[in-house]
């Protein structure tokens, strides 16, 4: 029989949730970051998370591993508009889909977002460039619009060679735009 782990991804979710909400505060979208994540309690994503938990990553990689896709995130990408796979759309010219720059708002919670996963899940491992050598390791597999990658990539740079509270500073300065993020 099939064991689920209930507690242990309810605490986990519920830790991550906490983490990104604190981060959202210190980013300047507080009320914003009162709700992220909201859907992971529904129960198409609360039982492939209990059913696929490990602790140490994603439930939603087990998932994958068992079908090649994973359900969970399929329903959790498209209720949540920090995840850079939720802005594609059909491009009128080509009819291809494509990625779309995501809002500011987006950008900045899609931050808050890795570095919290990165402490829940790297635990006393954690360091202020985990995030960035995170998605240095999985940049060429996504697909996310160039500006987008560009502004995440210059936060998370930011934070491993500045720390939190110098990066964290820059993102409301930034929200408010009083700062821009430099185009490379």
């Amino acid at each position: 029989m099939e064991r689920y782990h209930f507690i242990e991804h309810f605490k986990t979710i519920t830790k991550h949730r906490h983490q990104v909400i604190r981060h959202c505060f210190r980013a300047g979208i507080g009320f914003q970051g009162l709700f992220h994540d909201l859907s992971k309690y529904m129960p198409a994503e609360f039982l492939a998370g209990a059913r696929y938990y490990q602790g140490s990553r994603s439930p939603n990689e087990g998932e994958r591993e068992e079908y090649g896709y994973s359900r969970a995130w399929m329903h959790h990408k498209g209720r949540n508009r920090h995840h850079f796979e939720y802005w594609t759309d059909y491009q009128p010219e080509t009819g291809m889909l494509s990625p779309v720059p995501m809002p500011k708002r987006y950008v900045i919670e899609m931050f808050c977002d890795r570095v919290a996963a990165s402490k829940i899940y790297l635990g006393a491992a954690y360091r202020d460039r985990s995030p960035l050598d995170y998605y240095n390791g999985v940049k060429k597999k996504r697909v996310i619009h160039p500006q987008t990658a560009e502004q995440l990539r210059y936060l998370l740079t930011m934070l491993a060679k500045r720390g939190e509270e110098q990066t964290f500073r820059y993102i409301r300065a930034w929200r408010r735009g009083r700062v821009q993020i430099p185009e490379e």
